[in-house]
């Protein structure tokens, strides 16, 4: 199947990413050997999906490493990808002297943890570093002199947030250029439809990126929302294609432009997120997978 995802940009100065992510949250739950990984990896890029989306924190403080074997063995691949991590979580670890999971987006923290994923990761760039969660004692002029520092040692390309408010997104980019804010939704979670998130998207014209745009697999569970299930498997039939592809179109519809990541081993579910980019969804469709997800029709 030849490559079917495009690439685009998250904001006016932003990064070029493909127009969905694969996402490494899982990593290390998968078992892979280097050949597993290997055609893992492949697989999505040969899809058009080259944008990888992982955190520090992920699988114990792992899940970087484990894509890094890839990396490090193919070193020349690196231009075919776009890396993107998060930091700023600080779990529970008596190992570590963290007694208490908490926040920590003080400027060593944001310099040291940057400097582990790269060396993780087998890269010495990152395409785009995000704070993984507000942080109520987030000194903005402090993780800006962090963002600047890392700029200008040419470590990090470009910055944003995750799950941030309207609210703390337009605090910390009063102080340093952000190019997006990965937040959760999907047709199970439709809070950034409503709650001003992706108003601001827009109104900033950065592009939001979604975390659990199939709400972890619920969606095709009935007894999550039995109408919702059942209309989407009847439009997706409609239109030839799966519940997955359908659902991940249904974001991609949205005028901020989502751009949702999929995690999953098995390569027939990036076949499908990548399908989702090349299906247009009509208006009437998109409305009728509202109504499903919320109940009722709108007023």
């Amino acid at each position: 199947m030849s490559a079917a995802v495009g690439t685009t940009t998250l904001a006016e100065h932003g990064p070029q990413l493909s127009a969905l992510a694969v996402g490494a949250w899982r990593l290390d739950a998968w078992d892979f050997d280097d050949a597993a990984l290997a055609a893992w990896i492949e697989h999505a890029i040969a899809q058009g999906l080259t944008t990888f989306d992982h955190a520090d924190l992920y699988g114990g403080f792992t899940c970087e490493a484990l894509f890094g074997r890839w990396l490090k063995a193919n070193p020349a691949r690196r231009g075919e990808i776009q890396l993107v991590t998060k930091c700023g979580i600080k779990p529970e670890d008596a190992a570590r002297g963290w007694t208490v999971k908490h926040y920590d987006t003080g400027r060593a923290h944001i310099l040291a943890s940057v400097d582990n994923s790269l060396r993780q990761l087998g890269t010495d760039y990152l395409d785009l570093l995000l704070i993984h969660r507000p942080d109520p004692l987030m000194d903005p002029d402090e993780v800006a002199e962090a963002f600047a520092a890392l700029k200008a040692a040419g470590k990090v390309r470009h910055f944003g947030v995750s799950n941030f408010s309207p609210s703390q997104f337009a605090l910390l980019a009063s102080r340093t250029p952000l190019v997006t804010n990965q937040v959760e939704a999907s047709l199970l979670h439709l809070a950034p439809l409503f709650d001003g998130t992706f108003d601001q998207c827009l109104e900033r014209r950065v592009r939001p990126m979604i975390w659990s745009p199939l709400a972890g697999g619920r969606l095709f569970d009935a007894s999550a929302n039995p109408v919702l299930q059942r209309t989407l498997a009847t439009l997706a039939e409609q239109l030839g294609v799966t519940p997955a592809t359908l659902a991940l179109a249904w974001l991609l519809r949205h005028p901020a432009r989502p751009l949702p990541i999929v995690g999953s081993r098995r390569l027939a579910s990036l076949d499908d997120a990548a399908r989702a980019a090349a299906l247009p969804l009509e208006r009437q469709h998109w409305f009728a997978l509202l109504e499903a997800a919320q109940g009722h029709a709108v007023p």
